[in-house]
């Protein structure tokens, strides 16, 4: 995919027949992110964060393509007691959802929201205009100022089960911009689950206001064979002492790209992105994460694991920025990935900008073959290649995976990846 020829798109073209609403609480913060998108204008590879993704598949005026699916088909997190909102081409599906009510937190629709004294009137926007800088991020923007629908989450206490959102494709093409805020006061709790095919039209942008003290717990799994280009962008603002813990399982999928841009506002907050992708044949997956320490004694993770073969490629690009004053900062990144032929790629692009001399920062970027020795080890003792394949890439995978807390949800990711070498290998 790296090698192909960009195409140059216009920016009208991308933008003619999106509807912006004529009012409402939201207007102000969506014409300055249309004002903000003129001034960016769209993604080429000629800026320095897309040089490794072709971003015209993902701007093309015409909606992408995406494989049917059926709910019966999306059975992660079934066993899991969960609150279930569902999209259908990201429209709203209140049949196949549960009723939204839950002790600990409203939930909304972007669509139906309409009180101009509405929460979700200072949040919308505010996040993604703020994480513009120093890095533009068109797409975000684009999303902020025609997005259609998405979930307003205001948490107010401890939730007893998650909410899982998760998205369905009716058809072969969707024209829907999803667009959520999860906004947690201070003390509080949530687990947010994600799942099913990505490709809503452009991206999906989600905007997360945690505030002293409050944890946020983030589980996303996309993408299973078929074809899909999609656009991810998480804007997430933490407090003091706030805790908050992303992780992404893609599997498969023609273009992936997930941005991650978090800020730490508060002292003594801690902050981990995490990821595993698994990848075979066409397939290109980019994780762009953006962390700024901005407070006192906080600490920030990143752990990327990618698995790729068949010609498969996989990107990293990590920054950990800390601000002068951010004294006490603690800042991990590793990104690893396996490539089990000689025709897949990993191009990483790992950074630390640090103003503060009272800092452990580190990074760390690494791709390479099977430990021929423990696959020898394991041949040995009667169990057959592609098994002993199959159990040293679960093993890899597994520093990115045990970053999720909840021992019932790692369990759900281990046997999604479980499932998805059984079908290679099978």
């Amino acid at each position: 995919m790296t090698a192909a020829v960009e195409k140059t798109i216009p920016l009208g073209a991308v933008i003619d027949g999106l509807n912006m609403p004529a009012k409402g609480w939201s207007r102000s913060a969506r014409e300055d992110a249309l004002a903000r998108l003129h001034t960016m204008g769209l993604p080429t590879r000629r800026d320095e964060y897309w040089k490794y993704t072709r971003p015209d598949t993902l701007t093309q005026a015409t909606a992408n393509q995406a494989a049917v699916f059926l709910h019966d088909e999306l059975p992660l997190f079934d066993d899991i007691d969960r609150l279930k909102v569902v999209f259908v081409d990201g429209v709203f599906d209140a049949n196949a959802s549960d009723d939204l009510a839950l002790e600990g937190l409203t939930i909304e629709r972007l669509a139906k929201a309409d009180s101009d004294l509405h929460w979700a009137r200072d949040l919308y926007g505010t996040l993604e205009a703020r994480g513009q800088s120093p890095v533009a991020r068109p797409l975000a923007a684009l999303n902020t100022a025609f997005a259609t629908d998405g979930v307003l989450i205001h948490v107010t206490g401890k939730p007893s089960k998650p909410v899982s959102l998760i998205y369905v494709h009716g058809s072969e093409t969707s024209d829907v911009i999803l667009h959520h805020l999860i906004k947690l006061d201070a003390g509080t709790e949530l687990t947010l689950l994600e799942n099913g095919p990505a490709a809503a039209r452009f991206n999906k942008v989600m905007e997360v206001e945690i505030a002293d003290t409050a944890k946020f717990h983030h589980i996303r799994a996309q993408g299973r064979d078929h074809e899909r280009r999609a656009a991810t962008h998480i804007f997430a603002r933490l407090g003091a002492e706030s805790l908050f813990k992303s992780f992404t399982l893609t599997a498969n999928g023609v273009l992936t790209r997930n941005e991650c841009v978090i800020e730490m506002a508060g002292n003594d907050a801690s902050a981990t992105v995490a990821g595993a992708c698994v990848g075979d044949g066409d397939f290109h997956h980019d994780d762009t994460v953006f962390v700024t320490h901005d407070a006192v004694n906080c600490e920030s993770r990143q752990v990327f694991k990618k698995v790729l073969r068949n010609g498969a490629t996989g990107v990293f690009q990590g920054k950990i920025l800390v601000k002068a004053g951010a004294q006490k900062t603690d800042g991990y990144q590793i990104s690893q990935a396996l490539l089990l032929d000689g025709d897949s790629q990993f191009l990483a692009k790992p950074e630390l900008e640090i103003y503060a001399d009272d800092v452990a920062c580190s990074h760390g970027s690494t791709s390479g073959a099977l430990d021929e020795e423990a696959l020898f080890y394991l041949r040995a003792r009667g169990i057959t290649k592609a098994e002993a394949t199959n159990l040293l890439t679960l093993s890899f995978l597994a520093e990115a995976v045990e970053e999720i807390e909840a021992e019932s949800l790692r369990d759900e990711i281990n046997g999604r990846l479980a499932s998805w070498l059984d079908r290679r290998t099978g």
